[in-house]
């Protein structure tokens, strides 16, 4: 089961109270205090494990606490302390105060060990107590209570390239062509439920990920299809990648205004990121002319299409790319414009390394 976001309640432990205690020996006359400490409680811990990809655990569990300390005993020995609780978590997990909204911990790094709360200390045995005044104390220090605290759990995944598109535009199907991940395929709306993420590798040495996130529609902001509520996923990522279906009834051109909205609507910074558009289904078209509707879009856009690249595309449909030889990356266009068929594998592999060349003009 996906779970990417719970509210919990977690407290750190109580510390062990101390102890009044006297020590009782033959031949030790009046041996005094000797009541010992108690154990601290037990402290809290958030540790990043790339091994985990779910809150699912979290599910189901309204309060969880870490051990409390054990009270002192005579002798002058301490109560044994809490044992810490450590609380695994996937990389992209943010630590949210529920009271204030607030992110207290943003958890990205895997093998991060942080510490969220600390034990109550113990409390002094009546040993700490005793002057020349009072040679005989019978009182002992209660342990502090612990840390409560009502936090709510948010994954955000980590990728490198987000794929924004409506359902069933094949962006399911690009990213378990070009990729180690196996999503559910089907040909009907809605088949991706939860966020997808996939390595995608080019050539031997150089990968990025892939997000793949359930599709989105005309009014997703107000709550319509599956929200937007996924679309936290691809927060993260400073590259985006419209996939725009040729072969939908809907025009390339509403597709893209729709999208566009959408991601505005639901964050102008995600809207602001460098992004890409990939015209998938060439293979389904079912149009009159589609290299004219390619060109149509292009221009639309005020862009001019393409006559040469870097990147090997196949030259059967118009596109468009950035020239970067004498000029910087204009974010505020599109890098690149390609039509792509991920059932016949056109174009799948210029992508990847078009899409890597985009992720390098972040850096």
């Amino acid at each position: 089961m996906f779970v990417d976001s719970v509210k919990i309640s977690i407290s750190s432990g109580k510390g062990g109270q101390g102890c009044a205690s006297f020590r009782r020996e033959k031949f030790v006359v009046k041996g005094g205090p000797d009541g010992g400490d108690g154990g601290k409680g037990g402290d809290i811990f958030f540790q990043v494990d790339n091994n985990t990809d779910t809150l699912s655990w979290y599910k189901g569990r309204h309060h969880v606490r870490a051990d409390n300390g054990i009270q002192g005993m005579g002798r002058n020995m301490t109560g044994k302390s809490g044992d810490a609780l450590t609380l695994r978590v996937p990389p992209g997990t943010q630590v949210i105060d529920e009271e204030t909204g607030k992110i207290i911990l943003d958890l990205v790094n895997d093998g991060d060990l942080i510490q969220f709360l600390e034990g109550g200390k113990g409390g002094m045995g009546n040993t700490h107590f005793k002057n020349s005044r009072n040679q005989r104390p019978t009182y002992f220090q209660p342990g502090l209570p612990g840390t409560t605290k009502d936090i709510r759990l948010e994954l955000k995944l980590i990728a490198d390239v987000g794929l924004v598109g409506y359902p069933n535009v094949g962006k399911s199907t690009l990213i378990s062509t070009t990729s180690n991940a196996n999503p559910e395929i089907a040909n009907y709306e809605f088949t991706t439920l939860t966020p997808k993420l996939g390595v995608v590798e080019v050539g031997d040495f150089n990968s990025f990920v892939m997000a793949d996130i359930p599709g989105i529609i005309d009014g997703a902001s107000d709550g319509r299809g599956l929200g937007i509520e996924f679309l936290k996923h691809i927060e993260r990522t400073k590259t985006l990648l419209f996939m725009l279906d040729v072969a939908n009834h809907r025009t390339i051109m509403d597709q893209y205004l729709v999208l566009k909205e959408e991601v505005k609507k639901f964050s102008p910074e995600l809207s602001g990121r460098n992004f890409a558009i990939a015209l998938s289904k060439t293979d389904a078209y079912y149009g009159e002319d589609l290299n004219a509707d390619i060109s149509n879009f292009i221009k639309e856009l005020e862009l001019e299409i393409s006559t040469e690249n870097e990147f090997g595309f196949d030259e059967k449909f118009p596109y468009y790319v950035q020239d970067l030889v004498f000029s910087r990356y204009d974010e505020s266009k599109p890098f690149f414009i390609l039509p792509l068929s991920s059932v016949t594998h056109f174009n799948t592999e210029s992508i990847k390394y078009s899409l890597y060349n985009l992720i390098g003009q972040n850096k």
